[in-house]
């Protein structure tokens, strides 16, 4: 399945087919799962329909605005009553699998760690809140791993789908896709539009009314249990980049962390505010632009690199793509092409530490000693100076 999802990251074209070894015939959905989280709090989740009023939608037609879906994911108690919530949903999880080559039924979603509507932990004062933008032609549950990690730990996580870049399904049923049509293409600058477009709604959240265009229900104890002062954000690939922009144009934005963001267009503005890079592909020794926008920063900075990591290393494909691969029957070389070198058990815990401790120091003010320099406990991840 994950040979789909990868399709809408870096590694394969959406719509490419994957060669013949691939997609062999299947007898029945596999069922995928996804590594737990480690923090001592249950997980609850609820999906949004956000509408912009103040953009125009020019591919939906006249009187149509900007449509978006967003997911809130969040510390929770009293969960036994709640479902958890699949990974993706059954019709874009179909499209993600078409253009990738499989069997529309290949696959089984993993279920999440989050429950659907369950009430907000309100214990320890307002939550942290990390808002998330995906690569191009991704999609909102691509970093779940990371996302319910943070959740664990207290934080409440906006995910959202830059419709039209992203594979996903409205509420009404209408599924979309990445579009082709360069005239309608999203830059970073559109992905940050939208982004703060969200932090506008955040704050309708915490200020108890509902954003959702449906009027549907939202989780118990969710008014006025976001700290507006403590946010932050983190993308990956153009996400990445997205989350630079937003934070050079709007100071609610308090730290950013950029997972292999290529920087492009080029950056030249600078940036007074904490902000990380986890680079693989789009190091600042191999794109220019990334070392433009390392120069431009002026506040507290850090890059880090783990080994044997490629452009999508840092996401749920180094969860999903191993058991796909016994799935599909990949070689170690072809299983290599799609995850790197990187040890897909590493790699996970790589992603459940290293944001959750980037945020904690910035959005919380706990100093741990992760990133202050190379970890015994993480012998694969190097600082670069």
């Amino acid at each position: 399945m994950l040979g789909a999802a990868l399709a809408v990251g870096a590694a394969v074209p959406l719509g490419a087919t994957l060669p013949a070894w691939a997609a062999p015939a299947v007898t029945g959905p596999a069922q995928l799962t996804l590594p737990g989280p480690t923090g001592p709090y249950p997980v609850g989740t609820v999906a949004l329909h956000l509408v912009d009023a103040s953009r125009p939608d020019p591919v939906a037609g006249p009187g149509r605005h900007r449509e978006l879906m967003a997911s809130v994911w969040y510390p929770a108690h009293d969960t036994r009553r709640y479902p958890q919530a699949p990974w993706m949903l059954a019709r874009p999880l179909q499209e993600l699998l078409a253009s990738a080559g499989f069997e529309r039924d290949a696959v089984a979603a993993p279920l999440t760690a989050g429950h659907e509507g369950a009430p907000v932990r309100r214990t320890g004062g307002r939550l942290p809140v990390v808002v998330y933008s995906h690569g191009a032609h991704s999609h909102r549950a691509d970093h779940t791993v990371m996302v319910q990690e943070l959740a664990s730990h207290g934080y409440v996580v906006v995910t959202v789908d830059h419709t039209y870049d992203a594979i996903g399904e409205f509420p009404d049923g209408r599924v979309v896709v990445p579009l082709r049509d360069p005239k309608y293409a999203l830059g970073p600058a559109d992905f940050a539009t939208d982004i703060r477009f969200v932090l506008d709604c955040i704050e309708d959240l915490d200020a108890g009314r509902n954003p959702d265009a449906g009027q549907r229900r939202l989780p118990a104890g969710l008014r006025g249990a976001l700290d507006l002062h403590r946010i932050g954000m983190f993308g990956w690939s153009k996400g990445g980049t997205a989350t630079a922009r937003v934070m050079i144009d709007d100071r609610r934005v308090r730290a950013g962390l950029s997972l292999d963001g290529p920087m492009l267009p080029t950056i030249t503005a600078d940036l007074d505010r904490p902000f990380m890079m986890m680079t693989a592909q789009f190091t600042r020794a191999a794109e220019p632009a990334v070392a433009e926008f390392w120069s431009h920063l002026r506040g507290w900075r850090l890059n880090v690199q783990a080994a044997g990591a490629i452009h999508s290393s840092y996401g749920d494909n180094q969860a999903l793509i191993p058991q796909l691969a016994k799935v599909v029957g990949m070689t170690d070389e072809q299983l290599r092409d799609w995850i790197g070198t990187l040890d897909p058990a590493r790699a996970v815990r790589i992603q459940q530490a290293y944001p959750l401790a980037f945020f904690d120091l910035h959005l919380r003010h706990r100093r741990g000693h992760l990133l202050d320099g190379p970890a015994a406990a993480f012998p694969e991840v190097a600082f670069l100076p």
